[in-house]
């Protein structure tokens, strides 16, 4: 078995989540030490260094790939690292070991990044049409408006923004207190200069900046749980449901859940459906679907 990169003195395993720390306890009580001190520098340095936390994050993989949490620990380091073909495989089977669909707006932003902005749409309109809280709808929402982007349909991006900003924005309506609108109101800023208006621009950047100057001024991104702040529910702590989890010996290498490979983007489908138009958002999503002429007859290439 890999040695690994060495464990800082620093590194506490009291500092882990209980859940975590119950989840090691299935495993020789020398590994889980080195395990659970390899999931504290990942935790501890993704932001800052997110580098050497995947590194850290791989070395806990190799020795109790069995465990949900440390497949997570492994996805949300790759991500930071921009690692994104390796995020998506570990959150996957992150998501088949735990049964936990929290990482949708995460996986979806990685088939973007790949290049895959169809399937990104896909699976933002799967996770939409299960009702999913403010938060991460929010998180859906940019990157919907995101991969439309990708595919040079900037109208459909706007009209995605504007929906979700209460289908008439206005920056002096905006909800200060309400971090999500916040995030959707500089995304937006983004797109009005991007397509060149500039005034408006100003307006809504400045609207934000009067608030959180910080995320008027950075990029873009979606936000996940951080590694300190994971949980995993007693069901699927030590269980090994997935099917591609290997054995924790020296011999045997990790092996990783299948990502489609051959660089074609798997078939797009349909980000809205046309509805009734009962309320002004749905009447704006079917305009998107009609503008864009969606069809139903893709097919799911997760």
């Amino acid at each position: 078995m890999p040695a690994g990169p060495e464990i800082p003195d620093w590194a506490d395993p009291r500092e882990l989540d209980a859940g975590i720390r119950s989840a090691l306890r299935g495993l020789d009580p020398r590994n889980a030490a080195k395990v659970a001190g390899h999931l504290v520098v990942a935790g501890s340095l993704v932001d800052e260094d997110p580098e050497t936390a995947l590194a850290h994050a791989r070395a806990a993989r190799d020795r109790a790939s069995r465990l949900a949490v440390v497949r997570e620990a492994v996805g949300v380091a790759a991500y930071h690292a921009e690692d994104y073909a390796e995020a998506a495989r570990e959150l996957r089977a992150y998501r088949r070991m735990s049964g936990d669909d929290g990482y949708r707006a995460v996986l979806a932003d990685c088939e973007r990044a790949l290049g895959r902005p169809e399937v990104a749409l896909r699976l933002v309109a799967e996770a939409l049409a299960e009702e999913p809280d403010a938060e991460e709808t929010v998180e859906l929402r940019l990157v919907e408006a995101g991969a439309r982007r990708d595919l040079g349909e900037d109208a459909a991006a706007r009209i995605v923004l504007e929906t979700a900003l209460g289908g008439r924005p206005d920056p002096a309506r905006l909800d200060i207190a309400d971090e999500g609108q916040l995030r959707i109101a500089a995304a937006y800023a983004d797109l009005l200069r991007a397509q060149g208006d500039e005034e408006r621009a100003d307006q809504w950047l400045g609207a934000v900046a009067a608030v959180d100057p910080e995320l008027a001024g950075e990029d873009l991104g979606v936000e996940f749980t951080e590694l300190d702040d994971l949980e995993l529910s007693d069901d699927h702590s030590g269980e090994d449901t997935d099917e591609d989890a290997v054995e924790e010996t020296d011999e045997d290498p990790v092996e990783e859940p299948d990502l489609p490979s051959d660089g074609k983007s798997p078939a797009a489908v349909p980000v809205a459906r046309p509805v009734p138009a009962l309320t002004f958002q749905e009447e704006v999503e079917a305009e998107v679907a009609e503008l864009l002429g969606e069809t139903d007859s893709e097919t799911d290439a997760d």
